[in-house]
């Protein structure tokens, strides 16, 4: 049922990840651990599809939803490193469409940490709306902000795709995802695609949406969504084109495979989200790959906003363009959902459970992809055990102070 190779030393992450399947409703899965761009952890197991019982492989990939924020994220500071792409310049210096409706002094910098007051476009997008990149951006330069932009911080959960990926699109003169693929996954031999190929579709595993279970722990950002769609979490749902929910014009179809969804739409596996965030574990660059400099890092580990959010509903961390470590454990029932990494990791969950980071204290970087999604809005208890099993292996003893230490 298991296959790929473990290190010595990596025993808790197998151990964890088979229990994954025998105690916690793991269906199919794939989880990647790296140390210095070395995989020392590299496992692939159960069922890539529930109706024909195609197992899942090596080579099998899936939508990764917000892990691809990430990855936009990525696009960005490489421009910014190259000395093309300044954080703390306003957005409409590139973009001048954008600069109206009271955007005019949003930075770059708060578009990357979820300050710029747009975590919906209030507009009713028509059905498969996500899947045209102009009428997008269309939206989103007469948008207002719903907040004073750089006064609180929301989680941009959709419109962070277009809006950075806009930027990297005006810089370069390339889409997002012509720029992911050519200046970061061909580089790094990378499965991983923001717009995917048809020839890939095969090898697809096709997601499953949550579905409650018995104990499980509903967020009050989920709850929001499914009883106030005026709510801001009921509009990323109710106002997505039919993206966000199962059917002809959801996010498995064929159709959003192929779109760049930058926010939610990526494919890959655990061996790509840990491919990719390797050199962010390791300075910058790695095997003759250098894709951002150390002012990148720096941004990428320090936290830049934080407190409440304004969608997720619970305390959060953001770097410029990346989750830090949240712990709302001992939060009230509906706030609880976290992401329990050590104090220099910075990364993205995503929708159902997965999750891709960089640990550059133990040059590690890390990889966890499912297709049965699971309840909440960041980590659930899979994906959680496989962190903490990791970091177990590196030494790591206590997890108490709202970090591994």
């Amino acid at each position: 049922m298991i296959g790929g190779s473990c290190a010595e030393g990596f025993s808790r992450v197998r151990e964890e990840f088979e229990r994954n399947f025998a105690d916690r409703g793991e269906v199919g899965a794939s989880v990647c651990v790296m140390i210095d761009g070395e995989p020392v952890v590299d496992l692939w197991g159960g069922v890539a599809d529930r109706e024909t019982g195609r197992p899942w492989e090596q080579d099998t990939a899936s939508v990764i939803f917000s892990c691809t924020k990430g990855a936009t994220a990525l696009c960005a500071h490489v421009l910014a490193s190259r000395g093309q792409l300044d954080l703390a310049a306003p957005v409409a210096r590139y973009w001048p469409e954008f600069g109206q409706s009271g955007k005019e002094d949003i930075t770059v910098g708060m578009l990357l940490t979820h300050q710029s007051g747009l975590p919906v476009i209030s507009t009713p997008l028509p059905d498969c709306a996500f899947f045209d990149w102009d009428r997008m951006i269309a939206a989103l330069e007469v948008e207002k902000p719903a907040w004073e932009p750089g006064s609180r911080h929301g989680y941009h959960a959709l419109t962070f795709g277009w809006l950075v990926g806009e930027l990297v699109r005006r810089v370069s003169g390339r889409s997002l995802g012509e720029f992911f693929q050519q200046e970061v996954a061909e580089p790094l031999g990378l499965d991983f695609w923001i717009g995917c190929p048809e020839e890939v579709e095969p090898r697809l595993a096709p997601m499953i949406f949550p579905e409650p279970r018995e104990g499980d722990e509903p967020s009050l950002f989920m709850t929001m969504a499914a009883t106030k769609p005026e709510s801001i979490p009921g509009q990323i749902f109710a106002n997505s084109g039919g993206y966000m929910l199962p059917g002809p014009t959801g996010f498995d179809s064929r159709e959003a495979h192929a779109a760049e969804i930058g926010a939610a739409g990526g494919i890959s596996n655990a061996r790509g989200l840990a491919g990719m965030y390797a050199p962010l574990a390791c300075g910058g660059g790695l095997a003759g790959v250098e894709l951002v400099d150390r002012r990148a890092l720096t941004r990428m580990t320090t936290t830049m906003s934080a407190g409440h959010d304004e969608t997720l509903l619970i305390g959060s961390r953001f770097s410029a363009g990346f989750f830090r470590s949240i712990d709302n454990r001992h939060r009230p029932y509906g706030l609880r959902d976290s992401v329990i990494l050590s104090q220099d990791a910075f990364g993205h969950p995503g929708f159902g459970g997965s999750i891709g980071f960089a640990s550059p204290a133990d040059r590690m970087s890390f990889g966890y992809t499912m297709n049965n999604m699971g309840p909440g809005t960041l980590l659930n208890e899979r994906g959680q055990s496989l962190v903490d099993a990791v970091y177990r292996s590196l030494g790591y003893t206590d997890d108490s102070a709202e970090l591994w230490c």
